[in-house]
Formats: structure tokens, sequence, C-alpha cells
């Protein structure tokens, strides 16, 4: 999802007139309005909070005067503006639509040199702030407006990164250009519940609004792009009925029969004023009090006290270094190889073992890694040489992460884990115990036991619907139904480790190939949460349902 304003780097997904109208309908609410539209594009947001102000009785002779658009793309300015003329209103491209950077507009014409100290004393406010803004990756942030946007942020109290993308200060500084009981409704993509570099932000509306709206749809809005957006409304100052709630639709067609009415009557949660993740938002206020008492559980243990979770081996080069055993024999790699996973999904159960990896080399999959001697390749074996001279040939010495290497076709960090996690989930999260000595690729995480865990015990006790539902809340999903775990995500789910040891691993193994996750979440729900945390049958079902719900509303993102 890009605005038109950055089609030049990277293509353009315009607001649906849909939207359009709604934010407009919702964030306006009397013919006195001030509104702002900070990456107006070609002015389709703009021209329906037009509409909205001349159906509220605003003369078309002043509406100009409470419009402002900022636009980067001067083509796309001279559209707004033809808009908003088609519409009746007197006005010029350079008077209600400002060509320019929104950051560098608001530092010299807004907010004046001192920037965000004058946006609570003597500038304008505004009484609505809508948009979409660009979804453009942070290494396509113009480093120019990256400066001025990233100044702003940090005179708001906020320590934005090089990964922070360029939707997330325009939602920053818009919201900080609201009169004190002013609204904001922003297309914004979903990555603001989940990801680590918006955890700030999400501080920073919970703690500068005080009732917050959230409008997903089942559907995905635009259907060229994996990635889900959610309608987010925010209002300053609604006292008493403050917190936050969810609502799902299932596609923006139904955004035209939601009455402010039924918007109002989805119950309020009470917002949780910190940097967790706001997937939790769409579980019920008995459900989001369940998981927060059960992080605090003194039964529960954190992962990284048990688990150091590391990426998977980065080749630089999949096709020259992972290799099937027909590929291997043909080119004569042997013995120079290793028993490697190339697939999550070449991982059917709860263990890999020898007679796995086998199968897999049986079935001709991607099971050996290239691991030659380190050293020149004139002082290897003349097979090798000729396929590092093959591998050159195809110019795979020349991607970046093989010529960074003092020698490009020795891969780092070669190291059998003691077991696997998968980085991608589909239906739900495990470790895989690996007796079979092998390594991985990076689409699989690698895990080592600390602290002289039993990696049968830790691996078998993984399978819970504790742990499962802090994953859904944990990890990040982008639309396509996968939910992905860093590293440091992984570390920060609670396991249940008391009684563990009287798991069975090996009949758990058996059951997961069989595809039966519900036989082994029956048992180890009764050990560890019944038995172990001392947990009632209501509050492991109520855990097992967070699980499914969250799950099936990841997985049916279509």
């Amino acid at each position: 999802m890009t605005q038109p304003s950055y089609q030049k780097l990277r293509g353009g997904y315009y607001t649906p007139q849909p939207i359009a109208d709604f934010l407009a309908s919702w964030a306006i609410r009397s013919p006195t309005d001030e509104v702002l539209e900070p990456s107006c594009g070609d002015g389709n947001i703009l021209a329906a909070a037009a509409r909205r102000l001349l159906g509220q009785g605003t003369p078309a002779e002043t509406l100009s005067q409470q419009l402002h658009g900022v636009e980067l793309d001067p083509d796309e300015a001279a559209k707004a503006a033809r808009r908003l003329r088609e519409l009746g209103l007197p006005l010029s491209s350079d008077n209600t639509v400002h060509i320019g950077d929104f950051f560098t507009h608001c530092q010299q014409q807004l907010f004046g040199e001192k920037v965000l100290t004058l946006v609570v004393k003597e500038r304008r406010h505004f009484d609505a702030v809508i948009g979409n803004p660009p979804f453009v990756r942070y290494q396509n942030f113009p480093e120019e407006h990256r400066q001025i946007a990233f100044s702003m942020m940090h005179q708001a109290g906020l320590k934005p990164n090089r990964l922070t993308n360029a939707w997330l200060p325009f939602l920053v500084v818009g919201s900080l250009l609201l009169k004190e009981e002013g609204r904001l409704a922003m297309v914004i993509p979903a990555e603001l519940f989940q990801v680590n570099y918006a955890a700030e932000a999400r501080q920073f509306l919970s703690d500068y609004f005080s009732r917050v709206t959230l409008i997903t749809f089942r559907q995905l809005v635009f259907e060229d792009i994996q990635q889900e957006i959610i309608l987010l409304l925010a209002e300053r100052n609604h006292d008493p009925n403050s917190g936050i709630r969810a609502v799902e639709l299932d596609g923006i067609e139904d955004l035209a029969t939601l009455t402010a009415t039924e918007l109002d009557a989805a119950p309020l949660k009470p917002m949780d004023h910190s940097t967790e993740k706001w997937t939790q938002y769409f579980l019920d206020p008995a459900e989001i009090h369940l998981l927060r008492e059960m992080r605090a559980h003194p039964g529960v243990t954190m992962a990284d006290q048990v688990l150091d979770v590391d990426v998977g081996i980065v080749t630089g080069r999949n096709d020259f270094f992972v290799l099937s055993q027909d590929e291997a024999k043909r080119h004569g790699l042997e013995p120079h190889l290793e028993r490697m996973v190339s697939r999550s999904g070449h991982l059917a159960g709860a263990i890999f073992a020898a007679e796995d990896w086998q199968a897999n080399v049986a079935a001709q999959l991607p099971a050996f890694l290239f691991t030659p001697n380190d050293m020149p390749p004139e002082e290897l074996p003349e097979t090798l040489q000729q396929y590092i001279a093959l591998g050159e040939a195809k110019k795979y010495h020349q991607g970046y992460k093989c010529r960074i290497r003092k020698r490009w076709y020795i891969v780092p960090s070669v190291w059998a884990p003691d077991a696997f996690m998968l980085r991608q989930v589909h239906a739900y999260p495990k470790l895989v115990r690996n007796t079979a000595q092998a390594v991985c690729t990076d689409t699989i995480h690698r895990v080592r036991f600390l602290n002289g865990a039993n990696g049968e015990t830790v691996t078998a006790a993984y399978l819970n619907s504790l742990t499962f539902a802090f994953a859904e809340v944990t990890g990040r999903s982008y639309g396509g139904g996968v939910l992905t775990f860093e590293p440091s995500e992984a570390e920060r789910l609670p396991l249940p480790l008391s009684n563990a040891e009287q798991l069975d691993l090996a009949h758990f193994d058996q059951l997961l190939r069989e595809g039966n996750i519900e036989a082994v979440l029956d048992v180890t729900d009764r050990v560890l949460l019944r038995e172990g945390l001392g947990l009632n049958a209501k509050q492991v079902g109520m855990l097992r349902g967070i699980w499914v719900k969250l799950r099936d509303r990841r997985i049916n993102r279509k």
C-alpha cells in the first residue's frame, strides 16, 4: 500500500472511495471543523472531507479555508486541487493544497523553527486529521524528509530508528496537530499491531488518545499485496468512555452501513499503556485479563531462561550451497557436505531423527549443505574447484552475502542446533528435537537449550494452549495467514514447565505426524496447566479458545 505521493519509489495504491467517505464522515462533526490531510495524493480523501463539510452546511466560499492538504508530487497535487474545484471550491493548487514534503511544511509553515513546542501553544490546530499516509519501507524513505520527521518524533519523546517506515511519523505528527478534542482517522498497515519498530507508537497512541477504535477487514483491501490494513480512529479527551476496541468487518463495502451507534456499541477495553502488541485487543476483556495474569504467574518460565534462539544459516545462495543427493553426486561433492533441513515442511513431527533425514534424502529433497574446507580454491580437490568455478560463472560470488566474505564459498556459522523452531507458522508453533545432528537454513530458527534444561522435556512442554495463545499475540502476521517470529519474540514466550517431565515426546511426535495436535494439547493442558499451574477448567478452556480465535482470524485473512 503506497500513496500516490511516493509512486516514483514503489508504485501506488489509492484510497478506495468507501474508506475515504467513511473516514471523513466519522472524523468531521461540525460545519466549522478544520481538516488536515497530510499526504493527500490525488485528493480522494480531501474531496470526501469537502463533501462531508458541504453536507454539514459549510458554505463553499469558506470551505477552502477549512481544508488543508499537503502533497509531495506536483502532478498529484494538481489533481487534488482539480477535484476540489469540481465541487465548487474557489481555490488554486497552492493554497488549500500545498505542494511539498509534509514534515518540511510542518516545520516551516505550521510549527516554525521550534517545531512541536509551538503546537501546544499558539499554532494552528485541526479538528480532524484524515489520511492514508505513504506505506514506504524505511529503505525508500527520503533521507532529507526522514531527518525532519525524526526530529519531530524526538521532540514528542519518541526514539525512532532506521527501521521506522514512513507511515509512522505521519501518524505521530498528525496526532500532534489535533485540537484538544480532535479526531484522527487514518488508513494504517496492521504492522501497527505487532512490529517492534511501532512499539513506541503504540504506547504514544494509548497515552495521547483517550479512545481508540481499530477497524479491520477479513478480506485484504489491496488484492495485489499481502498486506493487511486497519482504519485507526482515535479521539482526544473522550471521557468517561475511554479505552480501545477492535471492530472486524468482512470487507470495505460494510463501511457504508456501519453506523455511529453500532460503532459505539462495540465494547471498550482498558488500554495497556505500554509497548505491548495490539493483537490482544481482538480478545474479550476477560481473555486479555487472563493473558496478563498468566504472564505474571509464578509457575511460568520465560522461554529465554531455557532457550537461546538464533537464525538459521544464511548461505547467500541456496541454489549453490543447498543440494539434493543427485546434485551432490553429479558434482562429486562428497564428503564436503553437512546434513541439512532446508524447509519447515520437512519437519513433520516433534523429533527430527536420522531416519527422517534419510527419508528426505531418498525423496531427493535438498538435504545437503556444501561445506568445503576454508582454504584457497587451488588447494581444494579438483571437483570442488570445478563446482566453485561453476558458481562464479553464474556470478553467485557477486551477491551481497557472498561477496562480503573472505572466501565467498565458505558459509559462516555452520553448527547443528539442539532443536529447530518454526520461524513461519501456519497452524501452530513448535519445537523439533534435532537428534539427526542436521543444520538448517534461515527459513528455520536454531535453538540451544540453556541452564541444564532437558531438551525432550522442553520440546514436549512447548506444545500447550498457554504458549500457543501467547504465540499469536507475540508473533506477527502480514495478511497472508503466516505467523512469523523473530528470535527475540520467540524467547519472550511463556512456558509452563511444572510436571513437564511426565510428558512423552515420542508419543507427541507420532500424534503430530498423524495431524492430531488437539490430542497433544489435551494431554499437555491437563499435565502442565491443570496439574502443574493449578488452573481450573474454565481458564484452560479460555486459553485454548484464545489460541483458536486468533489462529483462525490470522489464517482466514484472504
